[in-house]
């Protein structure tokens, strides 16, 4: 089960932020993964990951709530849907959700 959580800004909007496994077919598959998103509301967040692939994405309390770093990242970008790998390594920045669910070219091993 992914662990979670979210944080409402002043403008109502909200970051959610996940912890899951990172797609099957991906470049980093089976590894864990935090992804986060903002957008207007929670159901939001969550149906913008759903539509991307990641079907079986859940948010079940407040567990693991962003970070304020994590808020600031994800404010910043402009597609407002980030990961990196959890635990994050030292030097490790965020990605755009694009870099995650690319395949990788068939003739490659």
């Amino acid at each position: 089960m992914a662990g979670g959580g979210f944080a409402r800004l002043p403008d109502g909007s909200v970051v959610v932020a996940l912890s899951l496994a990172a797609p099957p077919g991906g470049i980093r598959t089976g590894t864990p993964i935090r992804v986060l998103v903002h957008a207007a509301n929670r159901q939001r967040a969550l149906t913008r990951l759903r539509n991307l692939g990641l079907r079986a994405v859940y948010l079940r309390g407040n567990t693991e709530p962003p970070t304020p770093d994590e808020i600031s990242a994800v404010l910043y970008h402009p597609e407002g849907l980030l990961w990196r790998s959890a635990p994050p390594q030292d030097t490790e920045s965020w990605h755009p959700i694009g870099r995650l669910l690319r395949r990788s070219p068939a003739g490659a091993a």
